[in-house]
């Protein structure tokens, strides 16, 4: 009994993180705030990201 418990709450758990994947607010949103030539997150007003002002 206790083992089927602990199945059903995996699978839920499982299905749960596949429809997270599937719909996750924001997520274009935080792509628009990557850096296109390097991938990492700019943070802050300023448009420029470190690795263009180096240069």
């Amino acid at each position: 009994m206790l083992v089927k418990g602990v199945f059903l709450l995996l699978a839920f758990m499982a299905v749960l993180a596949i429809f997270g994947r599937l719909r996750y607010p924001g997520q274009k949103q935080l792509r628009a705030m990557q850096c296109p030539r390097c991938g990492r997150y700019r943070i802050g007003k300023g448009g420029a990201c470190d690795c263009t002002r180096r240069r």
